[in-house]
C-alpha cells in the first residue's frame, strides 16, 4: 500500500511567525495521519517548518531542493531530493504529490498552485486569500479555502477517503 504524500507549499525567507506556526502544525498533523510530508526542502520558512513539525511527530519528510548539494537543505528532511533545476523542481514538487496545500508565500507557491491546477491536482489553501485569481477551479471544487491546520486534514479525507494504491495512481 502506497502511502499518501502530502505536498506543503509556502513562503521561504520571507515567511512570517504565523505563517511557519501554521506549516509546523500541518506538519505534524500530517505526520500523526502517517502520510508523507513533501516540500522544497530548504531550511527556511514554510519548508523547515512544515519538515520539523512532521518530524517531531514521527513523520517521514522529502525535500525536493531546487540545487546540487544540501548546503541549504532542512535538518528536518529525510529524503533530500537534489534536482540541479533552480525553480524546475516545482513540476516535480507538484507531479510527486497527491495533493498540495498552499500557505501564504509569493510568485513561487503562485506557480505551484498553477501547476497543480494545471495537472489536475487539489489544491487546498491554508490561510492563503488569492481573492479572483483561479476562482474557476474554486467554484468547480479543486481548489478549496480553509481557515485551520486541523481542516486541511478533514479536507483530505474528505477528497482521498480511499487510501490504496488504485487510489492513489489516479
Amino acid at each position: 500500500m502506497k502511502k499518501l504524500i502530502v505536498g506543503v507549499m509556502g513562503g521561504g525567507e520571507g515567511a512570517s511567525p504565523e505563517v511557519c506556526e501554521l506549516a509546523y502544525k500541518l506538519g505534524g498533523l500530517i505526520a500523526d495521519e502517517g502520510w508523507v510530508l513533501l516540500n522544497g526542502g530548504w531550511g527556511v520558512g514554510v519548508m523547515d517548518a512544515s519538515a520539523r513539525g512532521a518530524k517531531e511527530h514521527n513523520g517521514l519528510t522529502v525535500g525536493i531542493l531546487p540545487d546540487r548539494n544540501t548546503e541549504e537543505a532542512s535538518a528536518f528532511i529525510d529524503i533530500p531530493i537534489l534536482t540541479g533545476m533552480g525553480d524546475g523542481r516545482n513540476f516535480i514538487n507538484i507531479l510527486t504529490s497527491h495533493i498540495v496545500v498552499a500557505l501564504p508565500g509569493r510568485s513561487g507557491t503562485i506557480s505551484e498552485i498553477a501547476l497543480a491546477l494545471k495537472n489536475g491536482k487539489n489544491v487546498i489553501l491554508l490561510n492563503f486569500p488569492l481573492g479572483d485569481l483561479f476562482v474557476e477551479y474554486q467554484k468547480a471544487g479543486i481548489m478549496v479555502s480553509v481557515s485551520k491546520p486541523e481542516e486541511v486534514i478533514e479536507t483530505i479525507k474528505q477528497i482521498c477517503p480511499v487510501q490504496n494504491s488504485e487510489k492513489l495512481d489516479a
